[in-house]
């Protein structure tokens, strides 16, 4: 496996699809599950296009939901890697509405997920590490470090149960 480290911007992805009626609920609204759907699809996107690799969703940290999403309207998702860590690696998807007819955009969900990079008997891989350039993808690489961190605790904490 390439080893090379790679920038973010390598594993940008965008996403566009219009919200039809069978995504939706009795209200008009695309479900959430629907959204979460597409948060994971865009997530290992970006994920696969830095690794290069089989990957396996491990965690979602943060998923929050701002504001609905109208049949009829545009889902955009962009994503892109965060942080690498040794086998697994964070993304970054932030979702947005476009209405169709005015062009008006708002952002709606923003979700943070780990993968697990895998080779074909489901063994952990090492993956290319990330370069961080600028001082804000060093201060979100550093924020995934801190919610890593929790989630693992959370984790070894739940074991104990």
């Amino acid at each position: 496996m390439d080893l090379t480290p790679k920038r973010a911007a390598e594993s940008a992805t965008e996403m566009v699809q219009v919200v039809l009626p069978n995504d939706a609920n009795p209200l008009g609204f695309i479900l959430g599950g629907t959204v979460m759907h597409l948060i994971d699809i865009a997530g290992a996107i970006a994920c696969h296009r830095h690794t290069r690799s089989l990957l396996v969703t491990a965690a979602v940290d943060d998923l929050q939901f701002l504001h609905s999403i109208k049949v009829g309207d545009l889902i955009i998702l962009k994503s892109h890697v965060t942080c690498v860590f040794t086998t697994s690696l964070e993304v970054q998807v932030d979702v947005f509405s476009e209405e169709t007819l005015t062009g008006i955009r708002q952002m709606t969900s923003t979700a943070f997920l780990t993968f697990v990079a895998i080779d074909r008997e489901g063994t952990r891989i090492h993956v290319p590490p990330l370069v961080v350039e600028t001082e804000e993808e060093k201060r979100v690489c550093e924020d995934a470090h801190r919610r890593r961190a929790e989630r693992l605790r959370r984790k070894e904490q739940a074991r104990q149960v």
